[in-house]
């Protein structure tokens, strides 16, 4: 009888354990590796659909950081880039679903922490709202999409990804010399310490975008 309540409670001690929230040093490591293999898998030539396999893989993992953190945005947003990148490699209207979870995943992030990962929540919904088709189809919105990236460009005016897609957004709109300042701003911004993969690849999407820029400015 001791012995069966011995193993109750050494298991009940590993739950709570596992339950417990991981030091700040773990969380930015798990952060770290989650930023990173998103990076290996957007920036590969694998298929779309193998690509979304792993996006869904890589947002299963950063829910479950999530859930251990709930008092952190960043474990949050990091979800949420997940989602839409899955929508993004899943494409058509299965992707909705997704892009719809991801939105209310980092609206939830907001609400947390604003600032958290200098404004990339803002980034991200931005980037929603202007790629989800509008209504009746989906949830697209120019209006909110533009006060969203220029959030995150308060936050963070000299970041790579806030520019390059504000950029691309502004672009689309046919607005091209200010799209054209802000991919400068995305091509001279700082380089990230751990998002070496992520900037290279950024860059030769700023680098595609400003030869699109100049040709629509001609």
């Amino acid at each position: 009888m001791k012995a069966v309540l011995r193993r109750k409670l050494f298991a009940a001690l590993l739950l709570l354990a596992s339950a417990a929230p991981i030091s700040a040093a773990s969380l930015d490591a798990e952060l770290l590796d989650i930023q990173q293999a998103w990076a290996r898998i957007n920036y590969s030539t694998a298929p779309a659909d193998q690509k979304a396999t792993e996006f869904a893989q890589l947002a299963t993992k950063a829910a479950a950081l999530s859930a251990n953190q709930p008092g952190r945005a960043e474990p949050m947003i990091w979800h949420g880039i997940a989602l839409s990148s899955q929508a993004g490699a899943k494409g058509g209207l299965g992707a909705l679903g997704l892009a719809k979870e991801a939105r209310s995943v980092l609206e939830a992030s907001l609400k947390v922490d604003a600032t958290a990962l200098a404004g990339s929540a803002h980034t991200s919904l931005g980037t929603l709202y202007h790629k989800v088709p509008g209504f009746p189809i989906g949830f697209g919105d120019d209006k909110k999409a533009r006060k969203h990236l220029e959030s995150a460009l308060r936050l963070n005016p000299t970041g790579i990804d806030p520019n390059f897609f504000y950029a691309e957004f502004l672009l689309d709109k046919g607005e091209t010399a200010l799209a054209i300042k802000h991919l400068k701003l995305a091509q001279a911004a700082p380089s990230r310490q751990g998002r070496e993969a992520a900037d290279a690849g950024r860059r030769q999407e700023i680098a595609t975008m400003l030869g699109k820029a100049g040709s629509a400015g001609r």
